[in-house]
């Protein structure tokens, strides 16, 4: 078993790591505000699947492939930026488009879950956090490292979560209680801006 003391060290870690601003973050309050809570929580769904499929692929070395591969980090790399600059794009374009109260589509939610997925498949610095942070708070004399990892992965995907939903309902919120539309077309633009940077910092700042 872990220690209970790194386990809160490392939960902490987490919720710092997740409340700096970056492309979720930013993606998930355009979404929200464009197309209500449902469909931004199906969104949240496809992110931590994305970041669940990092631990695992950590757990069993292949993040540290992607690590040690110039070709298969730059091309993870450039993948993500130009798909983040797409994100960013595709809200400014539709910033307009306001969705009314109404249950969301299936299409809608389906295509949410899937831009979740990929926006974090394609995001190096989640591979880098499994490289350079998650390792720091595996005890090896402990226990197994592939159980400690898994656990570790478990916790970061759970805080995650509880923090892109919270980001949900309250884009949500902001939704509902600013009825202009010409305002809201204004924060969806604002953010999609946001994200365009974040993209461009994500470009500088991942590279080797």
């Amino acid at each position: 078993m872990m220690a209970t003391a790194s386990l809160l060290a490392f939960a902490l870690t987490c919720a710092i790591i997740e409340i700096t601003p970056g492309p979720n973050m930013a993606w998930l309050a355009a979404l929200s505000l464009s197309r209500g809570w449902r469909v931004g929580l199906a969104a949240v769904a496809g992110v931590a699947l994305g970041l669940s499929a990092y631990g695992i692929a950590a757990a069993l070395g292949v993040a540290a492939v992607i690590e040690s591969s110039t070709f298969l980090y730059e091309t993870l790399r450039w993948g993500g930026v130009a798909y983040l600059l797409w994100l960013a794009w595709d809200a400014w374009s539709t910033a307009g488009d306001i969705a009314p109260d109404r249950d969301s589509t299936d299409h809608e939610r389906r295509s949410a879950f899937r831009r979740g997925l990929i926006t974090n498949l394609l995001n190096p610095k989640a591979a880098v956090f499994y490289i350079a942070v998650l390792p720091e708070f595996v005890a090896p004399q402990a226990a197994s490292i592939v159980a400690q990892t898994l656990t570790l992965s478990a916790v970061y995907v759970a805080i995650a979560t509880a923090i892109h939903a919270l980001i949900v309902i309250s884009a949500s919120r902001l939704r509902n209680l600013v009825n202009d539309p010409a305002r809201l077309r204004t924060v969806r633009r604002t953010l999609a801006v946001a994200l365009a940077g974040v993209a461009i910092w994500l470009a500088w700042s991942t590279a080797r």
